[in-house]
């Protein structure tokens, strides 16, 4: 019995000390902010801006509830002392657990919606196929977590699966967890588009950017190098026999974003402005960087497009992921969404 009394103790010390690391009067003060704006008249009247401080609100809101909420669940236990087994324990351990992953996202943007790209890389219809495979495994995932997808864009290829897509996924510390599945991932697998049925090698780069506000961050217009050209996607004719498509070539660093999805010339460069934003303030995050000036060229080498995980479905099963070395051989629980594992790991190697 002393020895459970003194491992609740410390969860309850451990509890304590993650409190104070989240700083949760400052939290209880800004969430009664953020309540207090609102009520106000008129809180609705812009949109963009409501929602943003709702999520927030909402955030902190979830956060506190489940500290204090296990807070109470190990005090009473410590007072139920005599009648606590070794599985009661074992759960508020994993609880614990669990619960501390919020001690390692503490970004700037890490409590933002995500927006995840998704692009077919080298491999013809396999590789198309395993981007839609991963539309799939990240859709299951947000959906587990109770986080809301938006599909924004999707690109169906010709014969089987997409050849691009991007979804907006908003819930608790969404782009936290979501950025750690920023790069390249890799699919061996034998093929079921060919006759012979060999083993392919397939590749898919993710992009994980957070969602930003578009006054977040400002770019000199001499850093901007715009073109335009024809969509070829959909939209109706006018957009494929007008040049409404946009590319913008950020000239610090050589980062290229584009946009063909919106109807007119003007509603692309915006939206196709905001994604450049997105990335370059991702890219500031990852290299620890104080200003987006101190981005270079090859920060942008070494982060877009750095093979991150293999998935192997033959001549064996198993998922590496390539920075933490972390492994399972549940290969259909990993493309079914369970990436808990996966990402946490990933996220207690950076500390």
């Amino acid at each position: 019995m002393q020895e459970t009394k003194e491992k609740l103790q410390h969860i309850l010390s451990e509890i304590k000390s993650a409190k104070d690391f989240l700083k949760f009067p400052e939290l209880e003060k800004k969430l009664q902010e953020l309540d207090t704006q609102m009520t106000q008249e008129g809180f609705w009247d812009d949109q963009d801006k409501a929602r943003h401080i709702s999520e927030e609100a909402g955030h902190i809101r979830n956060t506190m509830e489940e500290w204090n909420s296990f807070e109470q669940e190990a005090q009473d236990s410590l007072e139920m002392l005599e009648i606590i087994g070794e599985q009661e324990l074992s759960e508020l351990e994993k609880k614990l657990d669990k619960l501390s992953i919020q001690l390692y996202l503490n970004g700037k943007y890490d409590k933002s919606p995500a927006i995840i790209a998704i692009h077919a890389g080298t491999g013809g219809t396999d590789a198309q196929d395993w981007a839609e495979m991963l539309l799939r495994m990240y859709t299951r995932y947000a959906e587990s977590q109770d986080w809301k997808v938006e599909i924004l864009e999707k690109t169906v290829a010709d014969d089987a699966g997409i050849k691009s897509a991007e979804l907006r996924v908003s819930g608790p510390f969404a782009y936290g967890f979501l950025k750690e599945e920023h790069g390249v991932h890799r699919l061996v697998r034998l093929s079921p588009f060919n006759s012979g049925g060999t083993r392919e090698t397939s590749f898919a780069l993710i992009e994980v950017t957070p969602q930003i506000e578009e006054h977040e961050l400002e770019i000199k217009e001499d850093d901007l190098k715009l073109e335009t050209f024809r969509a070829s996607g959909h939209g109706g004719q006018s957009v494929n026999t007008t040049d409404s498509a946009v590319r913008i070539t950020h000239i610090p660093t050589g980062l290229v974003v584009q946009c063909q999805n919106e109807r007119s010339q003007l509603q692309n460069k915006q939206t196709a402005l905001k994604n450049l934003k997105s990335k370059l303030i991702s890219l500031q995050e990852k290299h620890r960087l104080e200003k987006i000036e101190d981005l270079k060229g090859e920060h942008i080498q070494h982060s877009w497009g750095n093979q991150i995980r293999s998935y192997v479905l033959h001549p064996y099963q198993m998922v590496k992921d390539h920075r933490t070395n972390y492994e399972t051989s549940q290969t259909d629980k990993v493309l079914d969404g369970d990436l808990d594992d996966l990402i946490e790991a990933s996220l207690r190697a950076k500390k």
